[in-house]
């Protein structure tokens, strides 16, 4: 560099830009990032801010991505030095990106139609009834939870919803009986909602776990390993209690 300094080129890359390019999801998922009048605020944004303090550099937010996938796309395509965008680290993306060393870890869970799945278990122990589910589930289209339906619960009757305001909707009317996501997803609405209890139930899956990363460029190794080392050294670590509360503020 012209300062005389040592960078690897990915680095370099970024410094000589003066900004970071952070590839985000154009729907807000408060609290990770959503705007609050004008400014873009959220869990996410501020680990975003950070990171790029640490490369001594601004940071920029693209939000032009319309899915999850999207995201990891324009990492891959090399339109965005990072993803960071509550992305699950899945077998499927992770052929085409690098994924960080996880920030946040959240179990499985459904949110079920209490009267619906009543009619489905017929009497059976909840546990019983979800190991071998073959019921109707829902999931939003293009999602990591797309995916994991598909493996971990073969026999179910997927179908698919643009997204989880609408899938939530028709949990509500019983169009399905269960919808699939993670617990801080499925949690929320009960936390924000505590009359949805009367109609809807929660069940989580200790034993099955979806972990947040951040999507680098497979080309870009050493700021995988830098993000990773920022990471670990980060003295605040997110877990499903911290972002619960973060709802609540």
């Amino acid at each position: 560099m012209s300062d005389g300094r040592q960078l690897a080129p990915e680095i370099a890359r970024i410094f000589t830009r003066g900004e970071l390019v952070v590839a985000m999801l154009g729907v807000d998922t408060p609290p990770f990032f959503y705007k609050k009048g004008d400014q873009l605020v959220g869990l996410e944004v501020d680990l975003a801010k950070a990171i790029a303090r640490e490369l001594k550099v601004t940071v920029r937010f693209d939000r032009s991505a319309k899915t999850f996938n999207e995201v990891v796309d324009m990492v891959a395509r090399q339109e965005a030095d990072l993803g960071i965008s509550k992305l699950s680290r899945t077998l499927a993306r992770a052929q085409k990106i690098s994924f960080t060393d996880p920030y946040l870890r959240l179990n499985h869970a459904f949110i079920l139609n209490r009267v619906k799945f009543a009619e489905y278990a017929k009497g059976r122990p909840v546990t019983t009834a979800i190991r071998d589910y073959k019921g109707t589930l829902g999931v939003i289209s293009n999602s990591s939870f797309a995916d994991y339906a598909s493996r971990y619960f073969p026999q179910a009757e997927v179908r698919s919803y643009q997204s989880w305001g609408e899938l939530l909707k028709a949990v509500d009317k019983g169009e399905v009986i269960a919808a699939y996501r993670d617990e801080f997803e499925v949690k929320s609405v009960l936390k924000t909602d505590p009359k949805a209890s009367l109609t809807l139930r929660t069940v989580t899956f200790k034993d099955l776990e979806d972990t947040l990363g951040i999507a680098v460029g497979i080309q870009d190794p050493v700021l995988l390993a830098f993000v990773d080392q920022f990471l670990s050294q980060s003295a605040e670590k997110l877990t499903i209690d911290t972002v619960l509360q973060a709802v609540e503020h």
